[in-house]
This record gives C-alpha cells, sequence and structure tokens, in this order.
C-alpha cells in the first residue's frame, strides 16, 4: 500500500531522515510515534508529495510518487494545524472543498457526527480551536479514499468527540481502508492501533504491535514501553 526505500531528507544542517525503510501494508490503523523533531511530520509530508526527499523512493498503491500527482486523490490528508481563511463561514469551506474534489453527501452525516449545524453559518476566524478541527475532520472523511493520514487528530476535541473520532476511525478500518495517524496521547494510540512504527532521530527504530513493543522493552505497559525506549536512547 505504502512502500518507502533508503529515504534521506535534510533541511540546511539538520539531517531530518536517514535511510527510513518501511512498508505499510493494506488495510489497519498505523500509529507514527517519535518525539518532537524526530521526523514524524516529513515523513507523512514526503509521502503526500509536499516534501521532495533528497535521496529514497516512495510508493503508493503500487505507484511511484516520484513525477506524479494522480495518487493524491487516492489519500484524505488532516494537518495537525488547519489554516482556514478566516472570513469564509463554514458551510462556504465544505461548498468549496467538495467543488474542488467531487460530489459527496458525506459531509451532512459528519456535520450531524460531530454536531456543527449551528456553527455553519459562523465565520470561520470566529470558531474555537476545537470546532476548527471538527471542521478539519469533516473535510477529512468526507471523500471515501483508500488512504487516510492523520496528524495529531484528537488536538483541540472534547472527550465527547473523541469518542465519535475513534468509532469513525474505527468504521473507516472496517471498510479496508489504511490509517495513518500520528499522536503525542498515548491512550488514544494504544486504543485504536494495529501497529506502531517508533521513529527516533531519523530512523525507524521499531515497527510492531504494541504487545510486541512491551515484550521487547520488557515494559509492563505501553507508556512504560515507550518513555523506555527514549530513556534509553538519551542515556
Amino acid at each position: 500500500m505504502v512502500t518507502i526505500e533508503n529515504l534521506h531528507k535534510k533541511f540546511g544542517k539538520n539531517q531530518v531522515l536517514s535511510g527510513v525503510d518501511l512498508s505499510i501494508s493494506e488495510g489497519g490503523i498505523f500509529a507514527v510515534l517519535g518525539p518532537n523533531g524526530s521526523g514524524k511530520t516529513t515523513l507523512i509530508k514526503s509521502v503526500l508529495g509536499m516534501v521532495i526527499p533528497d535521496k529514497g523512493t516512495i510508493t503508493v498503491l503500487g505507484e511511484n510518487i516520484k513525477k506524479n500527482s494522480e495518487y493524491r486523490h487516492k489519500i484524505d490528508y488532516l494537518p495537525q494545524i488547519a489554516n482556514f481563511p478566516s472570513n469564509l463561514r463554514v458551510k462556504e469551506l465544505i461548498k468549496m472543498i467538495k467543488d474542488l474534489r467531487k460530489p459527496t453527501n458525506e459531509d451532512e452525516r459528519l456535520i450531524d457526527l460531530f454536531k456543527l449545524k449551528p456553527f455553519l453559518d459562523k465565520k470561520l476566524g470566529n470558531l474555537s480551536g476545537g470546532t476548527k478541527q471538527k471542521v478539519n475532520l469533516v473535510l477529512t472523511f468526507m471523500f471515501d479514499s483508500p488512504i487516510v493520514i492523520l496528524d495529531e487528530p484528537t488536538s483541540g476535541l472534547d472527550p465527547i468527540s473523541l469518542i465519535r473520532l475513534k468509532d469513525l476511525i474505527k468504521a473507516e478500518k472496517a471498510k479496508g481502508k489504511t490509517i495513518l495517524i500520528t499522536s503525542h496521547i498515548m491512550s488514544f494510540v494504544e486504543e485504536i492501533s494495529d501497529e506502531i512504527v517508533f521513529i527516533l532521530e531519523g530512523k525507524i527504530y521499531f515497527k510492531g504491535s504494541i504487545q510486541k513493543l512491551k515484550t521487547k522493552t520488557n515494559q509492563p505497559d505501553f507508556e512504560h514501553a515507550i518513555a523506555s525506549i527514549l530513556t534509553d536512547n538519551h542515556a
């Protein structure tokens, strides 16, 4: 589904990715974890074609993404920070995105799910961070693409919206989709992930189930397993 081979990326003197090899199979929820500055966002943006690697190959759905933008129509992406035009109303933004991509009625179900009806006529610049994130989620999930990439999807969400988001992600997985997630909320990751990919200093340190990570680090729970990786590598 997504194959990455020998990926390198430098920003100035800062080597962000150094020889990343990663294969993500079709169907399932994969959490991409790592400390700040480990290369998670650069890796995701490379898959999306938003960052051009210095070296290496990325294949998405069997196609090399170099000099090819068509594959992006098969990915739904939720950015970590939603930068919306502040003078647009919520319903205008949703309509604009639908006009740009393709017709769908799925937005109506998602608006209902995240209780956004009272905000449809409000300008995006006047919304709270949590409400903007709900709009961000509607825009991401209203198209039916085989790959979904979510960068910190829980940001700003209240507990009820978080439960709805988890249910939504699980329902998308049940359709056979491949979902990549980055998150700092370990309880969220543990609840929904099939596998985790842990990046450390630009390299893949671990890929596998949470149970496998606990066994490898000899820790009783997920949070201690992650802490153990970080402690051992900064000792």
